[in-house]
């Protein structure tokens, strides 16, 4: 089933909008871009020179941009499907907005202060090992040895993270692209594009590939189900008509307003916060007793306060051509090991 796309969000405004274009503004930053440009080239080479090995194949699903492209949904779907073909995959992360500073495992439970957001998120929805640290040859280390089981890695975030070595590199893209192509300050690139990857995901226009690097549509909206922190579960369609409030926590919170939109709910008040917000100062626009509705990655933290705020998870999907391409390129890194449930 071929899942119908969003309608378009909101124009990005203040640093996006200058991304999207060489204007003034951007222009102005240009020469610092120059400056990150040879620090990033140096760190670059810096990593590779002490690049480790993982010991088991490995999948980083990262970005060239800043800012959210939509990287952890993808990681849910490469570990489910990991999953189904019988691969025991385990999930390491740096745990962005975290205020630890140690190599820790991500539980279910564990709250996302402790050890990030999307970590947390992972840890509930996939069933994997997920396991956070600043250098992400330490989370490896320790997952591996809490879980000797686990014969794939997967990497949510770090395609610049290049001291761990990699077998295969999935770069995600939203709908603004590469923005008008320049690094930061001066457009939203955390390094030079084109670079080589094994494919690149996308929404909207693909952004120019290199070389005959594949490239694959993916497509998004909300699922039919809600959940909230009390463990029960409701049709989306039932707030269509009803009055709610939404709020997102993310990178690009009106492409969820978006989405909920194209399921017919056009909340009546909704509030953007800083992506990784910790919600200490949220207070609500609307009386208590009006649905309150959040993203999947915010419903962690927001359960605290508000347990009956109903979670919204995202469903994905990704072209056949995509997962033969992945299972292939799985199959060929490590050709001396045992195939997977073996």
């Amino acid at each position: 089933m071929t899942l119908p796309p969003p309608p378009p969000s909101a124009p990005p405004r203040g640093i996006r909008a200058l991304w999207l274009r060489r204007g003034p503004g951007a222009w102005l930053l240009w020469p610092l871009s120059q400056v990150y440009r040879g620090l990033q080239g140096w760190n670059a080479r810096r990593q590779r020179r002490r690049q480790q090995s993982a010991g088991v194949p490995v999948i980083v699903v990262g970005n060239v941009i800043a800012g959210g492209a939509g990287k952890t949904p993808v990681t849910q779907a490469v570990v489910a499907h990991l999953q189904r073909q019988g691969w025991q995959p385990g999930i390491v992360s740096r745990g962005y907005g975290r205020t630890s500073r140690d190599c820790r495992e991500a539980l279910p439970d564990s709250p996302a202060h402790a050890v990030g957001d999307e970590p947390a998120l992972l840890a509930r929805t996939t069933g994997a090992p997920v396991f956070v640290a600043a250098r992400r040859i330490d989370a490896v280390r320790a997952l591996r040895a809490r879980y000797p089981q686990v014969n794939v890695i997967v990497s949510d975030d770090g395609l610049q993270h290049l001291a761990l070595a990699r077998d295969i590199e999935l770069c995600v893209f939203n709908d603004e692209g590469i923005g008008n192509g320049w690094l930061l300050p001066a457009g939203p690139l955390r390094e030079p594009w084109p670079r080589p990857v094994t494919a690149t995901l996308y929404t909207g226009t693909p952004p120019q590939p290199p070389g005959n690097t594949p490239a694959f549509a993916l497509q998004r909206q909300l699922a039919s189900t809600a959940h909230n922190g009390l463990g029960e579960s409701a049709e989306l369609a039932r707030f269509a008509s009803q009055q709610v409030e939404a709020i997102a926590a993310v990178a690009r919170p009106t492409a969820f307003f978006a989405m909920l939109a194209a399921q017919g709910i056009t909340p009546a008040a909704t509030q953007a916060l800083p992506d990784h917000d910790d919600f200490r100062h949220f207070t609500r626009k609307l009386g208590h007793e009006t649905p309150l509705i959040c993203t999947e990655k915010d419903a962690a933290k927001l359960w605290r306060t508000h347990p009956r705020a109903w979670a919204v998870p995202l469903q994905l999907q990704l072209p056949t051509a995509f997962w033969d391409l992945l299972d292939a390129r799985l199959a060929a890194a490590q050709p001396q090991q045992a195939a997977p449930g073996h």
